[in-house]
């Protein structure tokens, strides 16, 4: 009996997820340096190790109530509001998620219905679209690599003006993966505009928002809360990414829709990692400001080194990742460069064309590596641009 046509006819439109796929073929090379996971290289703090470890000594580990832990709920709540003048109240408008991607996978199961249409800025994170799809909709993908990587509010009214009543949600991420591009406070201002009275949510992925560099992290859900679903966590601000906490933010009339979609996905979240979570921002507040400068600081000497080989970048000012565009005279196919760069230089970077319409011609690096491996990285990657380059000169000769 055969059974391969009776899957989810969703799937179909689902690829292997293109960032975990390259990572894993480029480990098969000898002494690869790897540039591309979101995988911070520093260790979580100890004090929040201690908590887990207390956790498991004093045999905390029953489950908790769906929402999550009611502590840790006031300590998020207490955080975003100190951080980013959100106020929500804990009691009713904060869970706990099984990490990021189950905020998001609740926030798009709980509004979704087949065919509606949900804006994505491109390029964006890979697995934003899958989820779509399996939660029924449709992802209408708005190339932004002409305006530097941000959206602008013509380019939503746009988007808007075509696709009209179809349009469910939009998921906005700032600062951005894969760019790294944040946007400003007028830009949170002038697209609540465009949003506001519309009946459309406003899904804001906010997990990178302890990594903002020179300016501050602007969640649109100050200017728009009433439609705003606001995904956070501790992955990348406390180095937590195998504890899998995310954190979702949402008006009550809201988040009393999500939890249903969240309580039959999960029931709840880990009671260890919860309790580890809640001192982390309990206690942890400024956890992220270390690690934050160190990025800075890869994050300037990738900058300084790639754009004197001929790459294009727009300066990140938050993540840890930054976008380049491949230069004009080497291979433009992002995927073939990557290749190319990890057989012959053992340099892995993650082709652009992973990230949506807006990324070819581009590949992502994590620096959230140490800096060793960055130098070293970038020794590799000047070998392998001037070799290529004499290789043309003698080709064209």
């Amino acid at each position: 009996m055969k059974l391969d046509n009776l899957f989810n006819t969703n799937l179909t439109k689902i690829k292997p997820n293109a960032i975990r796929a390259f990572d894993e073929s480029a480990s098969q090379v000898e002494g690869i340096i790897k540039l591309t996971l979101g995988q911070p290289d520093f260790n979580t703090p100890e004090h929040v190790k201690d908590a887990g470890i207390k956790a498991i000594q004093d045999n905390q580990t029953g489950y908790l109530s769906t929402p999550g832990d009611n502590r840790l709920r006031q300590a998020a709540a207490n955080f975003v509001k100190e951080k980013y003048d959100l106020d929500y109240q804990w009691e009713d408008e904060v869970i706990v998620t099984v990490g990021a991607t189950e905020s998001l996978s609740t926030a798009l199961q709980s509004i979704c219905n087949p065919g509606d249409k949900i804006i994505v800025p491109s390029p964006y994170f890979t697995l934003y679209s899958s989820i779509i799809y399996l939660a029924g909709g449709e992802p209408i993908e708005v190339d932004t690599s002409a305006n530097d990587f941000v959206m602008s509010p013509e380019m939503l009214k746009d988007t808007l003006e075509e696709h009209g009543d179809a349009v469910k949600a939009i998921i906005l991420n700032y600062p951005t993966n894969p760019t790294g591009v944040n946007w400003t406070e007028e830009d949170a201002k002038a697209f609540a505009d465009v949003l506001r009275d519309r009946p459309i949510f406003v899904i804001s992925d906010e997990v990178y928002s302890e990594l903002v560099y020179e300016e501050e992290h602007v969640s649109i859900a100050k200017y728009i809360r009433e439609q705003a679903i606001v995904i956070n966590g501790v992955s990348k601000s406390h180095a937590m990414t195998g504890w899998r906490v995310g954190l979702l933010f949402a008006p009550a009339n809201i988040m009393s829709q999500l939890v249903k979609v969240h309580q039959n996905l999960v029931t709840t979240n880990s009671t260890i990692s919860q309790l580890a979570a809640r001192a982390a921002l309990e206690n942890g507040m400024n956890d992220a400001q270390p690690m934050r400068e160190k990025y800075m600081m890869r994050r300037d000497y990738i900058y300084d080194f790639m754009t004197r080989l001929g790459f294009k970048i727009v300066k990140p000012s938050g993540t840890f990742y930054m976008f380049a565009r491949i230069p004009e005279d080497l291979e433009q196919n992002s995927m073939d460069f990557c290749l190319d760069l990890a057989h012959s230089a053992a340099v892995a970077f993650v082709p652009g064309s992973a990230f949506g319409i807006g990324g070819e011609s581009h590949v992502r690096l994590s620096y959230a590596a140490s800096i060793d491996d960055i130098k070293e990285a970038m020794r590799r990657l000047e070998v392998f641009v001037k070799e290529k380059r004499e290789n043309k000169k003698i080709k064209d000769y």
